[in-house]
Parts: structure tokens; sequence; C-alpha cells
């Protein structure tokens, strides 16, 4: 039994696609920022920007794939394609935040005198470009569309410690707090791309999605009329909102056919807000043989 839902969402895709644009462009604007104003901060952050940029093609890429519907070499539809971006964007982000900590941790040894108020006047426009990026991106549920965000959100929390940094220089001459807000913010944002990074590996090695819960699923399963036993109840994610389902069902031999329609049906509505895509439910007889159960 697998019937198609048909769920309302924002195009992604779009908006990956703007916040593209959105970044490559200003990434180039700070390599020029960053020698006008003496900054290694911009300059580094206009290099980890060309990284974040290249991501987002990607992303875009890989989002516009997974939107294919589902084909004779792929069943499923290309929905995991969007999880393949989410990977790679992991690992590009962390790497980048590797660099940039090994930037910024010599710094603290070695602190060095920029243009205070040129670093002023990029981080209030580096602030608006990737905050307008990231409103755009709110509110996206797959994998790829949150790896995105925290791209552009670690860029919007940087620029805004180069703005703290740089209104404090225009009075103080402190240097260390660049480079010491830099570490602060990318060990930050380096702790949750991990986390999602972690949650990505999982849905690669088709873990259950964290919202599901196995065995209590299986008991309201259970609880239902017909239904003497269920086993291989298995979930898994295509790309971390839409999943699917597969349970087998065993009820006595007598069942009929009205009945076993309305035990699917039952079932249906038991997983209606669990984001299921595709469900299987297959319907066992007491005495009839399973090769899965027997294994087991």
């Amino acid at each position: 039994m697998s019937p198609d839902h048909h769920h309302h969402h924002h195009d992604s895709t779009g908006s990956i696609r703007i916040a593209f644009f959105l970044n490559i462009s200003f990434a180039l604007l700070e390599i020029v920022g960053g020698f006008w104003t003496n900054s290694m901060a911009i300059l580094s952050d206009a290099l980890h920007d060309l990284g974040d940029a290249f991501s987002l093609g990607l992303a875009w890429f890989f989002d516009n794939r997974s939107k294919k519907i589902s084909d004779h070499k792929y069943s499923f539809g290309y929905r995991r394609f969007s999880l393949l971006g989410a990977l790679v964007n992991s690992l590009v982000l962390i790497l980048g935040s590797l660099f940039i900590l090994s930037r910024a941790i010599p710094r603290l040894l070695n602190p060095e005198t920029s243009n205070a108020a040129g670093m002023a006047l990029f981080a209030v426009v580096g602030i608006a470009v990737n905050g307008a990026a990231v409103l755009r991106l709110k509110g996206g549920k797959s994998l790829n569309e949150r790896v995105v965000t925290w791209h552009l959100l670690e860029d919007v929390l940087g620029w805004a410690a180069v703005l703290v940094v740089s209104i404090v220089l225009l009075f103080k001459d402190v240097k260390i707090l660049d480079p010491l807000l830099s570490v602060v913010i990318t060990l930050y944002v380096l702790y949750n791309v991990a986390k999602n990074f972690r949650k990505t590996i999982s849905l690669f090695l088709q873990g259950v999605p964290e919202e599901v819960d196995i065995t209590s699923l299986e008991s309201d399963i259970l609880s239902l009329d017909t239904v003497e036993s269920v086993h291989h109840t298995h979930v898994w994610s295509l790309d971390g909102a839409h999943h699917v389902l597969t349970t087998h069902v065993v009820v006595e031999n007598d069942t009929p056919r009205t009945e076993i329609v309305n035990l699917k049906c039952a079932i249906m509505e038991l997983v209606e807000n669990l984001d299921i895509e595709h469900t299987t439910i297959e319907v066992e007889y007491m005495g009839e043989s399973c090769n899965l159960r027997e294994k087991t």
C-alpha cells in the first residue's frame, strides 16, 4: 500500500540560488575590501565565503536534482541528492571553520592593526547581505537547507563580531578582540554543524529519524483490532524531511478482506503526522510463512 502524499513547501531551490548569488558577489567584494582595510579577518572571511559559495553552488545543484520525480533508475525519486548536498556542505564548512581557527589562534599571540572604519562599513554590508539570505532560507525543512542556513548564519555572526570589534577599535586599540571573537564564533558554529553532520551520516546509514519511536509505533499498531503481532517495522528518511515506512502485521487466518483494508487505513492514520511519503504494509496470516520473520 503506497498512497501518494502531497506537502506544501516553499521553493528551496530558488532560495538556495539567491543565497548563492548573494554569497559569491559579496565574497568577491570582500577580497577588495580586505586589501583596502588591511584586515586579515576580512581576507580570511573572503576565502571562507568563496568556499561557502562553492558549497552553495553544490547545494543548488543537488537541491534542484532532488526535485526530479522517480524513474527506473531511482525508484524512490531523487530526494537523497539533497542529503548528499548536506553532507558535502557540512564537510566544507567543518574544513573552513578549522582553517579560520588556524588563522585566528596565532593572531591571539600576534594581533595586527586594521582600518577600523573600513571594517565597520564592510561589517554592516555583510550583516545585511547574509542576513537577507538567512531570512530567505528560514523555515527550510530539508537537511540541505538547514546546513546552508548555518553557512550563512555563521557569516552573519562573523560580521557582527567584526562590527563590534571595529567599533571598539575606533575608540581603543584592543587588537586581540578580533581574533578572540573569531575563535568563539567559529567554535560555536562548528559545534552546530557537527551535530547536523552526525545526523546526516545517520540518515545516510538509514537510521530511524529522531522524531520516530519504532517501539512505540509497533505498540500502537499491535493495539489495533485484528492485529496478532507485528515484526520488521522499518522507518528511514529520504532527505531528513520525507520518510519511508515498511512493516509486517500478522492477522488471524479468517480475517476478511474488508477488515484488512480497514486495518491498513488505521495504520496510515497512526503515521499521518510522521512525514511518511512511502508506506508499505505487508499483511500476513497466522499460518503464513515469512522468510524475514524466520530469520529473526
